[in-house]
C-alpha cells in the first residue's frame, strides 16, 4: 500500500471513530443543554470539567503525540520490538506517578484555581462553591485520560488506530446515560465522566496484549531514550501551557457577564463543540494518522517524502475544511437552534451560541493546518518551534480579546481565537519552510482556488435555501452542490476522494 493510501486509510478509520464520538458528543451536549441550558449549573460544569480536560493536553494526548510517538517509532524502526516495549514500560512508570501527584495537587488547590480562571464567579457564592466541588470530583479523570492517551500513543506507534479512536465514544455514552439517569443533578454528569474515563481506558487493553505489550508497574525508571522524550516533552509542555493560558484567558473574560453578557462561558462551550466536529473528524484525524508516517520518514532522513506527505495532508485538509468553514458561518443560527434549542436552552442561548460559532468558524481552516504543521515539526523531533509560534499567538489572542469583547460580546472572544490561529498557522509554515526548504506550496494554490470557488457557491446556495427549507435538507443540498462544482472544475482532490471511496467499497 502506498504511503498516501495508508494515511488515507488510517485517517478514514480515525475519522469514522471520531464521527461516531462526535455524534454521541452532540447527543451528550443536547442532553446537557436540555437540563441545564446556559444557566448556573451548566457554567459550573463547563469550568470544572475544563480544568482536568485541558490538563490532559499537558500530560496526555498532546504529550504522547509530540514526544512519545516519534521517539518510540524511531526505536521500533531501528532496534525492534524489545527496545520498543522496554521504553514504553519506563514511560508508563514515570507517567503514572506524575499523574498521581498532579491530581493530588489539583484537588487541594481547586478553590484557588477557580478564583483564578473564573473570577466572575466570586459574585455568586453558590456558583463558586458548586464549581469547586465539581472540580475536586472531576480531577481523578486526569489519571484515567492520561493513561488512555499513553495507550493510544503505544498503539499508534504500532500502526493501530481504531481502538484508541473509539475510546471517546465510551466516555460520551457514559455521560449520556448518567445524565439521563440523574436528570438535572449536575453531579450525575461528574459520575458519567469518571465512569467513562474507566471504560475508555480499559477497552485499550485487549489490543495492547494482542500486539505483545503487557503493561505493568515496575521499578525501572531509566532508558537511554527516556531522557530524549523528556527533552522533547519540556517544550511541548510549555506549548501546552501557552495553549491553556489562551483558553483560561477566554474563560476568565467570558465569566465577566457584565461585559460579554450572561451565559457566555456555556455559549463558548456549545459553539466550540459544533466547531470542533469537522476539525476533529478530518483535521485531527489526518494529523494523527500522518504523524507516525512522517516520523518514520524523518528517522530515515527522507525529507522529500516527508514534504510529499505533508502536502498531501494539507490538500486533503483544505478540500474538507474550506466548505465546512463556509457552511458553519452561513448556517450558524439554524444549526445551533436545531441541535440545542429545547428545555432550558432558550432563544437567547441560541443567539449567543450562534454568534460565537460564526466567529469560531473563521479560523477553522487555520486550526486544521496548525494540527498538521505542528506534527511535521514533531516528526523532526523539534518541539521548540511550535512553542514560539504559540506564544506569539497567545499575545495576539489576549490583545484581541480585550479589544473585541466590548463591541462583539461573546463573538469577540471567538473571533480573537480565530485571528490568532491564522497568525499561528502562517508562522508555522514560514518556520517549517526555513527548516526543510521549499514545500512546493505553489502546487496546491490552483486546487485551493477551485475549492474556495466551489465553497463560495455552496455557501450562497445554503443561505438562500435555509430561508425556505429545513436545515438538514439545506446541508445535504450544500454538500451535493460542493461536490458537483468541484467535479465541473476538475478538482484533483475530489478524484482522489472518490477513488479512495471506490477502493474501500
Amino acid at each position: 500500500m502506498s504511503t498516501n493510501k495508508s494515511i488515507a486509510k488510517s485517517a478514514g478509520t480515525i475519522g469514522l471513530a471520531t464521527s461516531l464520538s462526535r455524534v454521541l458528543g452532540f447527543i451528550r451536549d443536547i442532553v446537557i443543554a436540555k437540563f441545564f441550558g446556559t444557566a448556573i449549573f451548566a457554567q459550573a460544569f463547563v469550568v470544572a470539567f475544563r480544568i482536568p480536560n485541558l490538563l490532559r493536553d499537558l500530560v496526555g494526548e498532546g504529550a504522547m503525540n509530540a514526544a512519545f510517538v516519534p521517539v518510540l517509532t524511531e526505536e521500533l524502526t531501528k532496534k525492534g520490538k524489545y527496545e520498543f516495549f522496554r521504553l514504553a514500560q519506563v514511560v508508563l512508570n514515570i507517567l503514572f506517578l506524575s499523574l498521581l501527584a498532579l491530581t493530588a495537587v489539583g484537588i487541594l488547590a481547586s478553590p484557588a484555581i477557580i478564583r483564578l480562571i473564573a473570577p466572575g464567579f466570586w459574585a455568586d457564592p453558590e456558583k463558586f462553591q458548586i464549581t469547586v466541588t465539581l472540580t475536586r470530583t472531576l480531577f481523578p479523570f486526569l489519571i484515567l485520560v492520561g493513561l488512555w492517551a499513553y495507550a493510544m500513543g503505544v498503539l499508534n506507534s504500532l500502526g493501530h488506530f481504531a481502538t484508541p479512536a473509539f475510546g471517546p465514544c465510551a466516555l460520551n455514552l457514559s455521560i449520556i446515560l448518567c445524565a439521563l439517569w440523574f436528570g438535572d443533578n449536575v453531579f450525575g454528569l461528574a459520575t458519567g465522566v469518571l465512569a467513562g474515563g474507566v471504560l475508555q481506558l480499559f477497552i485499550q487493553l485487549p489490543p495492547l496484549y494482542l500486539k505483545g505489550w503487557k503493561p505493568r508497574l515496575t521499578k525501572e525508571f531509566a532508558h537511554p531514550k527516556a531522557k530524549r522524550i523528556g527533552i522533547l516533552l519540556v517544550p511541548r509542555g510549555l506549548g501546552a501551557c501557552v495553549y491553556q493560558v489562551n483558553v483560561f484567558v477566554s474563560t476568565i473574560l467570558a465569566s465577566l457577564s457584565g461585559v460579554v453578557g450572561e451565559g457566555a462561558v456555556a455559549a463558548l462551550y456549545y459553539a466550540n463543540r459544533i466547531w470542533q466536529l469537522p476539525l476533529a473528524i478530518f483535521g485531527i484525524a489526518i494529523a494523527q494518522a500522518v504523524l507516525p508516517t512522517m516520523s518514520r520518514q524523518a528517522a530515515l532522513e527522507n525529507i522529500q517524502s516527508l514534504k510529499d506527505t505533508l502536502l498531501f495532508s494539507l490538500r486533503t485538509l483544505f478540500f474538507i475544511l474550506v466548505p465546512s468553514c463556509i457552511g458553519l458561518m452561513v448556517l450558524s443560527t439554524p444549526i445551533t437552534k436545531l441541535l440545542f434549542e429545547r428545555g432550558a436552552f432558550t432563544a437567547y442561548s441560541t443567539q449567543i451560541t450562534s454568534n460565537a460559532l460564526f466567529f469560531y468558524a473563521v479560523g477553522l481552516v487555520a486550526c486544521g493546518g496548525i494540527k498538521v504543521l505542528v506534527n511535521a515539526f514533531y516528526s523532526l523531533q523539534d518541539t521548540a518551534t511550535p512553542v514560539k509560534t504559540a506564544a506569539v499567538s497567545l499575545i495576539i489572542n489576549i490583545v484581541l480579546n480585550l479589544l473585541l469583547m466590548g463591541p462583539l460580546k461573546v463573538g469577540g472572544l471567538a473571533l480573537a481565537t480565530s485571528i490568532a490561529a491564522i497568525f499561528n498557522c502562517v508562522l508555522l509554515y514560514i518556520f517549517l519552510r526555513k527548516k526543510i526548504g521549499s514545500l512546493g506550496i505553489g502546487k496546491i494554490l490552483g486546487s485551493l482556488f477551485k475549492i474556495l470557488l466551489a465553497g463560495l457557491i455552496m455557501g450562497l446556495l445554503c443561505y438562500f435555501t435555509s430561508l425556505r427549507v429545513n436545515v438538514i435538507v439545506t446541508i445535504f443540498l450544500g454538500i451535493g452542490s460542493y461536490f458537483l462544482v468541484c467535479f465541473l472544475l476538475g478538482s484533483h482532490e475530489l478524484k482522489e476522494f472518490l477513488s479512495w471511496i471506490s477502493k474501500r467499497k
